[in-house]
C-alpha cells in the first residue's frame, strides 16, 4: 500500500500551488527517519521537542523526499604555467567522499561542519549549481527519480548574501518577482494576492513600503528583514524543496533564532528544507529536526540530534552538560594544524564507525524504500522533462521587457541622490566652461580657446557618462546574474530595458550643459548650429556610455572597472584631434584612431563652429632680418583655415555621424555578448 500524495501544479515546471491535481504514490513505511526526536539544545538533556521529523503538509505543497547516495566530488589541481600554456598534471583534490543522506517532507535539516568540511560543495551538487569544475560521482534523486538539473524547477535556493535593487520597496520587489516567476496563466490579481500572503507569512508587513536600501549609500530595511525578504522572494511560487546557504550569517542570536523559526514554520507546511549552518546557538540548534555532520568531506553522522549524541558517546566523545551541541560537534570533527595527522585519523575512525552503525543502515534502507517507488513517481520525471523542453522563462518576452523597464525607470527616477548629483554636475561643468571661456570673439586667441572648450566639453561628458555607468552597472551585474540564473528574464531583455530607461537622462543632460555654455562662450550665433552641437553631444555621450558598459561587463568588480578606465581612455583622447593632428597619426595606430569617438565628435563640433566664419582678425607683426624690416602674417584668416589646420573637412560630417552611430552600436553589442557569456557561464 502507498500513501496518496497530491501534487498541485500550475501548468508549469516549477510553480506549485492549489490548482488541478496530479496524484503521485508515496512509499509507505518511510514516513520518518529512525530516531527523529529533537533535543532541547543542550547536551545531556533530551526530549521530543515541539517539532517532529515529519509534519503534515498544508494544501498545495507537494511532498518531496530528496536522497543522495555515495556522492564523491573532486576538482583538478596542480595547474602549471609553461610558456603561457597551462598544463594539467592529472592530479585531483578530493572534496567529498561517499556522502549519503536523505531529507524528508516536513523536516528541517541542518548540514553542520567546520570550514572546509564540504558543506558548500554538497549544496552545489544537490542543487546542480556551480559544478563545472567538479568531477562528480553518485546519484541525487527526488522521490526516487533522477531529475538532474530539473531539480531547480521544483526547488528554491536562498543564498547566503542578499542581493537586491535598493531603490525598490519590499512590496515592489516581491511584485516584480511575482510578475516574472509565477505561472503565465495566473491573473495579475492572483499574483498580487500571493504577494500579500507571503508578506504576512514572512512577517514583512511593517516594512512593506520601505525601500530595501543599498549598504553604504541609502538606509533601508534591517538585516533580519533583508534575510526574510530573501526567503519571501523564493516562496512566492510555493516550492516544496528549499536549500538555504548559511541563513543566519551576520545576524545576532535573536534575529538568527527568528529566521530559523521562520524556516521551521515553512517546514511545518510540508516543505523539505536543507540548511548549511556554521555553529548555531543552542536555541537555534534545537529547532532543527535532522543533522548531517560533515568532516573532511565524509559523513560523521546523519539523523536526529538525540541519536547523534548517543552515537558520539558510544565512540568516546561525551558532550558536557549544558554545552552547545553544535559547538561540540564542530570541535570534535575539526582537524587542527597541530597534531593534524592524529586528528585526521580520529575523524576517519569516527566516520567509519558511522558507516558501520545501525543508524546508517536504517538510513540506506529508507533511501531504498523511497527509490522502490520510482516507477510510481515517474510522473515527477515527466513533469520535469516536459518543463525542460519548454522555455526556461515563465513570462513572455513582452512581459519581461515591460516589467524590467518599469523597474529600471523606477531605479532611475527614485535614486534622488544620484540623479541630483548628475544634474548638479552637468550644470556646474556647463557654468565652469562658460565662465572660464566667457565672451570669445573672432580673434586669433579665441581660435585656440574655442577649440579647447569644445574638446574639454567632449572629455568631461565622456568621463562623466563612463564612470557613472561603471559605478552603477558593475554593482548591479551581480543582481542580474543571480536573477538570470533563477530563470526570471533573458539577457537581451535586461540589456534593452537598461538602454531604454536611460535614454531620457542621456538626452536631457548634454542638452542642458550645451545650453549653458554655448551662449556664454560666444560660439557661432545660430539656432541650427546650436541644435547640431546639442545633437553631437547626445550622440557622443551615448557612445561613451556604451564604452563604459563594455568595460563594466568585462570587469568583475567596480574597482577593476575604474582601474581599466584611465588606460582605456588615454588612446581615445590622444587620437581625438586636439593633442595630435588628425593627419599626423602613425599608420600603425590608425585602428586606434578609428575607435576614438573623440575625433568624430570634435570634427563635427569644430566644423559646426568654423565653417560659417568668413573672417578672423589677423594683426600684422614686424620681424627684422639683417638691416631690413618686413611684415609677416601668421594667423588664421577664416574658419576654413582653422579646419585645414586641424585636418578636418566639412565633407566628413555625415561620415562622422555614421561612424559615431556605428561605434555606439558596436560597443553595445560587444557589451551585450560579454554579458551573455558571463550569464551563461554563471549557470554552469
Amino acid at each position: 500500500m502507498h500513501d496518496r500524495e497530491t501534487i498541485c501544479l500550475l501548468n508549469n515546471k516549477a510553480n506549485i500551488s492549489s490548482c488541478s491535481h496530479l496524484v503521485v504514490d508515496m512509499p509507505s513505511g518511510v514516513s520518518s527517519i529512525p530516531g527523529s526526536r529533537r533535543g532541547n539544545g543542550f547536551c545531556g538533556s533530551y526530549g521530543t521537542g515541539a517539532g517532529q521529523a515529519v509534519r503534515h503538509s498544508s494544501p498545495g505543497v507537494e511532498r518531496i523526499s530528496l536522497t543522495w547516495e555515495n556522492i564523491s566530488v573532486s576538482v583538478k589541481t596542480d595547474k602549471r604555467k609553461f610558456f603561457r600554456q597551462v598544463q594539467e598534471t592529472g592530479n585531483h583534490k578530493q572534496i567529498l567522499r561517499n556522502v549519503t543522506g536523505v531529507a524528508r517532507p516536513g523536516t528541517l535539516l541542518a548540514i553542520i561542519g567546520s570550514s572546509g568540511a564540504g558543506k558548500s560543495t554538497l549544496m552545489n551538487v544537490l542543487t546542480c549549481r556551480n559544478t563545472a569544475q567538479y568531477v562528480t560521482e553518485g546519484a541525487v534523486k527526488v522521490n526516487g527519480v533522477d531529475v538532474g538539473r530539473g531539480i531547480n524547477d521544483i526547488s528554491a535556493y536562498v543564498q547566503q548574501d542578499e542581493l537586491f535593487i535598493g531603490t525598490l520597496t519590499v512590496r515592489e520587489h516581491l511584485i516584480f518577482r511575482a510578475m516574472l516567476r509565477m505561472d503565465q496563466t495566473l491573473s495579475k490579481s492572483a499574483r498580487l494576492l500571493r504577494v500579500e500572503e507571503v508578506i504576512l507569512e514572512m512577517g514583512l508587513s511593517k516594512c512593506a513600503e520601505t525601500q530595501v536600501g543599498t549598504p553604504g549609500r541609502t538606509k533601508g530595511i534591517s538585516g533580519g528583514e533583508m534575510k526574510r525578504l530573501s526567503f519571501a522572494s523564493e516562496v512566492l511560487t510555493n516550492p516544496p524543496l528549499m536549500f538555504c546557504d548559511e541563513p543566519t550569517s551576520s545576524l545576532d542570536s535573536f534575529m538568527a533564532q527568528s529566521i530559523v523559526q521562520t524556516l521551521q514554520n515553512m517546514a511545518s507546511k510540508g516543505r523539505t528544507i536543507l540548511c548549511t549552518i556554521h555553529q548555531p546557538s543552542s536555541e537555534v540548534f534545537a529547532m532543527f529536526d535532522q543533522l548531517l555532520l560533515l568532516s573532511e568531506g565524509r559523513v560523521a553522522f546523519m539523523g536526529s540530534s538525540s541519536d547523534a549524541l548517543s552515537f558520539f558517546e558510544s565512540q568516546g566523545y561525551s558532550c558536557p552538560r549544558n554545552f552547545n551541541p553544535a559547538d561540540f560537534y564542530v570541535h570534535a570533527l575539526a582537524v587542527r594544524a597541530e597534531g593534524e595527522g592524529q586528528r585526521r585519523d580520529k575523524v576517519e575512525k569516527l566516520c567509519n564507525a558511522f558507516y558501520q552503525s545501525d543508524t546508517y543502515h536504517q538510513l540506506t534502507d529508507t533511501i531504498t524504500d523511497i527509490c522502490k517507488d520510482a516507477l510510481q513517481n515517474k510522473v515527477l520525471s515527466i513533469i520535469v522533462e516536459d518543463g525542460n523542453k519548454r522555455d526556461r522563462y515563465r513570462a513572455s518576452w513582452i512581459r519581461q521587457l515591460t516589467i524590467l523597464l518599469w523597474r529600471s525607470w523606477t531605479c532611475v527616477y527614485r535614486d534622488v541622490a544620484l540623479f541630483r548629483t548628475r544634474v548638479i554636475q552637468t550644470v556646474v561643468v556647463g557654468l565652469l566652461l562658460g565662465l572660464v571661456y566667457l565672451g570669445q570673439g573672432n580673434d586669433q586667441k579665441s581660435v585656440m580657446n574655442i577649440n579647447g572648450v569644445l574638446f574639454l566639453f567632449i572629455m568631461t561628458h565622456s568621463v562623466t557618462c563612463m564612470f557613472g555607468v561603471m559605478a552603477s552597472f558593475t554593482a548591479e551585474a551581480s543582481v542580474f546574474l543571480r536573477e538570470y540564473g533563477g530563470g526570471m528574464y533573458r539577457t537581451d531583455v535586461y540589456f534593452l530595458s537598461k538602454t531604454l530607461a536611460e535614454i531620457p537622462i542621456l538626452c536631457a543632460l548634454p542638452v542642458i550643459s550645451v545650453a549653458i555654455f554655448y551662449w556664454l562662450v560666444g560660439l557661432y550665433n545660430d539656432g541650427m548650429a546650436f541644435l547640431v552641437c546639442a545633437g553631437a553631444a547626445i550622440l557622443f555621450s551615448n557612445v561613451a556610455l556604451s564604452f563604459g558598459y563594455m568595460l563594466s561587463t568585462v570587469s568583475p568588480s567596480v574597482e577593476i572597472a575604474l582601474a581599466l578606465a584611465p588606460p582605456s581612455l588615454l588612446p581615445m583622447v590622444l587620437f581625438g584631434g586636439m593633442f595630435l593632428n588628425n593627419a599626423s597619426t602613425p599608420v600603425y595606430f590608425l585602428w586606434l584612431k578609428y575607435l576614438s569617438w573623440y575625433q568624430y565628435a570634435f570634427e563635427i563640433m569644430a566644423v559646426n563652429q568654423w565653417m560659417n566664419i568668413k573672417y578672423l582678425e589677423c594683426p600684422a607683426t614686424n620681424s627684422t632680418s639683417g638691416n631690413t624690416t618686413e611684415t609677416e602674417t601668421r594667423c588664421f584668416r577664416d574658419g576654413k583655415d582653422v579646419l585645414d589646420y586641424l585636418s578636418f573637412s566639412e565633407d566628413n560630417v555625415l561620415l562622422d555621424v555614421v561612424l559615431l552611430v556605428t561605434l555606439l552600436v558596436s560597443y553595445r553589442l560587444v557589451s551585450f555578448f560579454i554579458l551573455l557569456l558571463r550569464a551563461r557561464r554563471s549557470r554552469s
